[in-house]
This record gives structure tokens, C-alpha cells and sequence, in this order.
């Protein structure tokens, strides 16, 4: 029986990255889209180009090193937002723009202010503008879950005569119910028929982006759009995890169906960018929490016990997880066998990139007697940034002695400078910051702070996440940090965003002399 087939578009790097305080930089970007390229993702929406010189720089060299992936932008209805979004993929191997105008009559007179005959004219407009770029255009009806029907009819035939081949219809607010969401898919896939593929983008706000998103396929979706672990907006979006394995567990119903995923690469994926973005799946997620497939109950041990599928349905093995977290490699394990167990977690570095990971897991290794697979990814994760470290801590000491005050020493390397300074603060970590500013001249604001153990025992790693915004006219940034001691792992988080915002804002000036040669 030949089965249809349903194309995952991830937009973890687009809508994900909205997320509250999941921001990343180029070189993590790059990573997730290797990996999300491994898992074998159709479509890679890789960010929305004209946000920012940080978005179209990460973009453009996405499209450099993906091959097999189409690598897709996000664009409004506007010129210079699709012009941004052509010369950032310009270079992929296989490329789409996706553009949208919102077509829901709350959407159309408090936001656009616009009548409806010019929210068609400009829709068509853009589509036709992007077909300059790219043969391969999708056209999003922004809000669709509460536009009218017959107004959706009406611009989706216009934007499929001026090019379109695909066809999305987001639930943008999440409100709508899953029968709701069939009823509408069933309209518009009976109306439009082979002539473009229809897709959705179902939003969490009520729970339910992935029964919507499943709803749609049974009534004629095509494409799907998701994200990992569920990342995105407010609520997030459908998880990419979860629909891909309820189409495989579930394939007495969905038997007609099939995808293009290697489910074996779903729990790296999550615990890339889980480790990225500094935002863990909550516990009890679904396929990739701590506890998917974690027994407490007496009756469900013992059913495990003796037959693993009364109360499990899905095995750990099918998504990647190695329950056992089998211990490999220690303080006398070899280059070699540290760059194939890198393979087989998934990652490919190159050859400045493998000699400082090894050094660094030889660090650890002195220190840390079980070296886990979720070490190895957060050690790699922290290595692989893609920023130039402006900044580098040195040496670092603190003291904070039984009713003194607390105070950091800390020695900073800056191209070639060393320069160490102290300083006093209201806490440890206080003083910590405080010196940094001191010693770089950079003034940062916290706004959040997380610190998270990266796998087991009283030795675990400490991975702390800081968000810092060191110019109040500009987004904050992301910063992480490793290391056994969870002081040292702070100053290298908050240096790390540092040297983040360093580079986009050295972005930012490149993009404007370019911009001013080509006036």
C-alpha cells in the first residue's frame, strides 16, 4: 500500500525561538539544524530574516551546511522583509520563503487596518515578489482559526494563482477545538484540491496543538508544522515528538500515513536544545520528559517488570533514549574513541572544534569519575557557539566568609591583556558579575538566572543559564555556562553572553557598512 506523506516543517528556530528567553546565537543554531537535518526534518524554517543581522547571519550559513533539509524564512507581506528573506537562503541547496498576512477581521482592522480587497491585493503581491527568489512559496493565513471561511477561499485561490504551492492555516491564538480545526481543514482541502498543499501551525493556549494537529491530517493536512520539545509563544506550539510518534504508535488509525523522521534522533534533538536554549521539557512531558518512562507505582513495576508493554508503549530505544546511560569513557579513553562516541551522539566537529571538547572533557575527566551521554552533549553544546570569545576568564577566586562581605578576584583575558580586579556584592554570584563589569567596562543587567544539574550524583555538571541585557534598547541575551562548580559555571555563562552580544552587535555594524556600499 502506498502511504501519503506528511511533511514535518520544524520552526524551532523561528517560532521556538520566541520562546521566552530561548534565544540563540549563530554557531547554536547551526548545531540544531545539523541535528534537526539528521532527525530528517522536510523543512527547516531557519528564522525570520529581516528581524534582525543575528537572524539573516544564522539563516545564511544554515543554508551553507544544509544539504538535504529545505531551508525556509519567515517574511510579512513586505518587499523588503521577502527581499531579506531570498538573499539569506539564496545559498541553499533547497529553499522556500514563507510569507503571511493576517486574514482574521480582528486581525485585519485593529492590526493591518486594512479592507480585506487589500490584504488580497498585497497577499498576491508578495507572493509574486517571492517567486523572483525561490520556485518553492508557502502562504500563511495569519489567524485562520478565526477568519471567515469564504474570505480564506477567496485569498488562498488568489495567492495559488500568483505561485503559492503551499498553503498554511495556523491556529494562531490556539483557541480553536480539534473538531473545529477538522471542519475547517476538510473545507479548504475539498475546495482547493491538489492544487497546493494544505498545512497547519496549531498553537498550545489550550492544550491542544497536537490532537488539532492530528485532527488535520485525518481531514486532508498535509504538512505539519511543529517544534521540538514544543517550544514557541506563549503556550508553544504542536511538539514535533509527539505528532511523529503518535503517527507511528497509532498506525491502527493513521495506517495511510507516514513520515520522513528518524525517530531515533527525537531525544538528542530534545536534549540539544534543551542544553541550547537552557529551557527543560517539563517532567512529565510526553516521549521526552525525565519521567516518560519512569515506574514509581508498585502495580506498574511489577507489570514492567514482567512484560514491559503493559504499561509501556513506546520503547526508549525507538526515540534515541539509552536508559542504562551507558559510561564509555573516563580519563585514559583516547581521542579516538571520544570522537566516536561524538559520532554516534550525533556530532560532527571539526578539527579546532574536537581538539578543544577533548581538552575540556579531559578536564573533566580528572575531576568526575562517570562521564554520562548527557556530560558529552552539554560539554559539546557549551564548546560549539560559533562566537569569538573577546573575553576569556582566566582565573577566578572568591570568598565569602561567615559574616563578611562577599567578593569575587577574577582574571580576564581580552586579546592579548590580562587584567584581574575585584569587587564586593549583596551575594556570591553578585560579586561575581559585579567584577566582570568591572574588568570589561560592559555594564549587564540580570533578568533571569537557572541553574540545572546535567545528569547524576554528587559530582554532576552544573549548567547555568543567565539572561543579560547590556544595552536596554536592545533584546537580551542568552548566556551558558559548565562546569563542576557552580560559581565558575556562572562567570562563564554570564561572559558567554558577553561575548554573544559582542559578535551581534559587530554583526549588526557589518550589516550597515554593507547596507551603505549598496546606496
Amino acid at each position: 500500500m502506498n502511504k501519503e506523506k506528511i511533511i514535518i516543517f520544524d520552526t524551532t528556530l523561528r517560532d521556538g525561538e520566541q520562546s521566552p528567553g530561548a534565544s540563540m546565537n549563530t554557531g547554536e543554531k547551526i548545531q540544531i539544524a545539523s541535528q534537526l537535518e539528521r532527525l530528517g526534518v522536510d523543512i527547516i524554517e531557519a528564522g525570520f530574516a529581516a528581524a534582525s543581522p543575528g537572524d539573516f547571519d544564522a539563516i545564511e550559513k544554515i543554508s551553507q551546511k544544509i544539504t538535504k533539509s529545505t531551508v525556509c524564512s519567515l517574511a510579512r507581506a513586505i518587499d523588503s522583509d521577502i527581499k531579506a528573506a531570498g538573499d539569506a537562503i539564496a545559498k541553499a541547496n533547497k529553499q522556500r520563503i514563507h510569507t503571511f498576512i493576517a486574514t482574521s477581521p480582528i486581525h485585519m482592522q485593529h492590526k493591518l487596518k486594512m479592507t480585506p480587497e487589500e490584504v488580497i491585493k498585497r497577499a498576491v503581491a508578495s507572493v509574486q515578489y517571492a517567486k523572483t527568489f525561490v520556485d518553492d512559496v508557502e502562504f500563511s493565513c495569519e489567524d485562520a482559526g478565526r477568519s471567515d471561511i469564504g474570505f480564506m477561499k477567496e485569498i488562498s485561490d488568489a495567492v495559488i494563482q500568483a505561485g503559492a504551492s503551499t498553503i498554511n492555516l495556523p491556529d494562531t491564538v490556539g483557541i480553536r477545538l480539534p473538531t473545529e480545526i477538522g471542519i475547517m481543514i476538510k473545507t479548504m482541502h475539498e475546495y482547493i484540491g491538489d492544487r497546493a498543499i494544505i498545512s497547519v501551525h496549531n498553537h498550545n493556549d489550550l492544550g491542544l496543538a497536537v490532537a488539532n494537529s492530528l485532527e488535520s491530517i485525518i481531514n486532508g493536512a498535509r504538512q505539519v508544522e511543529c517544534t521540538i520539545n514544543g517550544l514557541g509563544e506563549r503556550a508553544g506550539n504542536a511538539a514535533l515528538e509527539e505528532v511523529v510518534m503518535t503517527l507511528k504508535v497509532r498506525s491502527d488509525v493513521f495506517a495511510n500515513f507516514e513520515t520522513n523522521i528518524n525517530t531515533k534522533e527525537i531525544y538528542p534533538a530534545s536534549r540539544l536544545i534543551a542544553n541550547i536554549t537552557g529551557i527543560e521539557p517539563q517532567p512529565n512531558k510526553a516521549i521526552v520528559g525525565k519521567n516518560a518512562f519512569a515506574h514509581e507505582s508498585g502495580i506498574h513495576q511489577d507489570g514492567v517488570l514482567k512484560n514491559k508493554e503493559t504499561y509501556e508503549i513506546i520503547k526508549p530505544e525507538d526515540i534515541g533514549l539509552d536508559l542504562e546511560d551507558t559510561i564509555v569513557l573516563g580519563k585514559h579513553s583516547g581521542r579516538a574513541a571520544f570522537k566516536s562516541k561524538l559520532d554516534k551522539l550525533g556530532f560532527v566537529l571539526e578539527k579546532d572544534e574536537l581538539n578543544s571538547t577533548f581538552t575540556r572533557f579531559k578536564e573533566l575527566a580528572d575531576k568526575k569519575k562517570d562521564i554520562y551521554d548527557d556530560d558529552l552533549r552539554a560539554l559539546v553544546t557549551s564548546e560549539m557557539t560559533g562566537v569569538e570569545k573577546e573575553y576569556e576568564l582566566v582565573a577566578m577566586q572568591l570568598m565569602d566568609s561567615t559574616g563578611g562581605v562577599p567578593s569575587a578576584a577574577m582574571t580576564i583575558k581580552h586579546k592579548d591583556i590580562v587584567t584581574t580586579d575585584a569587587s564586593i556584592g549583596d551575594g556570591t554570584i553578585d560579586a561575581v558579575f559585579k567584577t566582570i563589569d568591572r574588568i570589561t567596562g560592559y555594564q549587564g543587567r540580570l533578568l533571569d538566572y537557572k541553574v540545572t544539574s546535567v545528569s547524576k550524583g554528587k559530582d554532576a555538571l552544573a549548567n547555568v543559564t543567565v539572561k543579560v541585557t547590556f544595552d536596554k534598547n536592545e533584546p537580551a541575551i542568552i548566556g551558558h555556562g559548565l562546569s563542576l562548580d557552580t560559581m565558575l559555571a556562572s562567570a562563564r555563562a554570564y561572559i558567554g553572553a558577553l561575548n554573544s552580544y559582542l559578535s551581534m552587535r559587530g554583526m549588526l555594524k557589518l550589516r550597515d557598512t554593507d547596507s551603505n556600499k549598496t546606496v
